[in-house]
């Protein structure tokens, strides 16, 4: 099932796939279903729903896609966008993640899609996860169905994970408490999970759970993608047993936090077009609030303005990027929210907002060492932390 907001006068499509983590065995995907049915099945879901973000319709929420033809994928196989399994003796679940996208789109194309210019393919958390898995296989369908004339794109918010070792290693029990690795392991199996053919060739034989993360997919991708993504993000911090609640931050975590960032920085530095701003915060394309977060002085409607032109540009005459209009913005400030247009941070128990200076020393961090480390003078530091320098 999908939503659809149709604007006839657009040759511009957006699909969006939504997120919200996965089940990878019978027993958490059976806890799933009494916990999260809106993700396990679609008997519940609303007849309408509201855009935000890059789905609103209004100018001033979506300055350059507000009049695009929206559709709204909703999340309900739990496998990240990658099965192609029935419910078959073994599970009782069926895992068609894949299928889901490529039915919605061969249905869409009786709706318009097919004298689309660009179909962009979009999703948040398990959803921009779900984008580096299938956006070359929409290409490749529309290909083979004869459309030659729609470019495909992805944006991927949310979904380049690290594999990177756990703060502290757990069990893997379930989703929130197992290493990335492991979790991915277990559901490719568990859903029958398929990845691009040319990803698969990079990786030997039952490896395929590589293609899950990132860094290691988007180097085999044809189709251009942008990719979003928070520097310090919840989700990744949470799989990786950073557990940032009331308690001061013990200096081990401060350091592996800082150092997720500098890993993550470092995956980015050859991905052509990206958004990774310096914030401790999870998914955000479809937050109202979208417009405001800013790189280098560069909000991401804007950015994702310049990538649509520098694609248009290139289709013309392969010129050198378009001048003041940057499509590679990363954040170089080593901390969480030394970002200042990051959004606000509320303390989990009282719900209070706080400032940058509140939420470092909530994180039990030590401006005088700091201060330290860095050669300057604690109240330098300081001022430099409130303006955001």
């Amino acid at each position: 099932s999908y939503y659809l907001k149709e604007s006839r006068g657009s040759r511009r499509w957006l699909l969006f796939l939504e997120g919200g983590w996965y089940c990878f065995n019978r027993e958490n995907c059976d806890t799933r279903f009494d916990t999260m049915r809106r993700l396990m099945s679609s008997k519940q879901w609303p007849v309408t729903r509201v855009g935000t973000g890059i789905l609103s319709s209004q100018p001033e929420e979506n300055p350059h896609w507000w009049n695009a033809n929206m559709v709204f994928i909703p999340y309900c196989s739990s496998d990240v966008w990658s099965g192609a399994s029935s419910k078959s003796e073994k599970s009782e679940y069926a895992f068609m993640g894949a299928l889901i996208i490529q039915e919605v789109v061969k249905e869409l194309l009786g709706k318009g899609l097919s004298t689309a210019k660009v179909l962009l393919l979009a999703g948040s958390s398990a959803g921009g996860t779900g984008v580096l898995l299938n956006v070359d296989r929409v290409a490749e369908q529309l290909e083979e169905m004869g459309y030659h004339g729609i470019q495909v794109r992805g944006l991927a918010d949310s979904g380049w994970f690290l594999d990177n070792k756990q703060y502290r290693r757990t069990d893997c029990i379930d989703t929130i408490t197992c290493a990335p690795t492991e979790a991915i392991k277990r559901g490719i199996r568990y859903w029958s999970g398929i990845v691009p053919e040319r990803c698969k060739l990079q990786f030997k034989e039952g490896e395929e759970w590589n293609c899950f993360f990132g860094y290691k997919i988007y180097p085999t991708l044809r189709c251009p993608v942008f990719i979003v993504q928070w520097l310090f993000d919840e989700a990744q911090l949470t799989v990786d047993n950073v557990h940032l609640t009331g308690q001061p931050v013990q200096e081990g975590q401060w350091l592996y936090i800082q150092n997720l960032g500098r890993e993550l920085r470092n995956t980015l530095k050859d991905v052509t077009a990206s958004f990774a701003p310096a914030c401790l915060s999870h998914e955000i394309i479809t937050r109202n609030h979208w417009t405001d977060i800013q790189v280098k002085g560069t909000s991401l409607p804007r950015a994702l303005h310049c990538w649509d032109r520098s694609l248009h540009e290139s289709n013309k005459n392969g010129k050198t990027p378009l001048k003041g209009c940057p499509i590679h913005l990363i954040d170089s400030c080593p901390w969480p929210h030394c970002n200042p247009s990051c959004p606000t941070i509320r303390d989990q128990f009282t719900g209070q907002e706080m400032n940058v200076i509140q939420f470092l020393m909530h994180m039990g961090f030590d401006v005088q060492k700091m201060a330290q480390q860095q050669g300057l003078e604690p109240s330098k530091l300081l001022g430099m932390l409130s303006s955001g320098n």
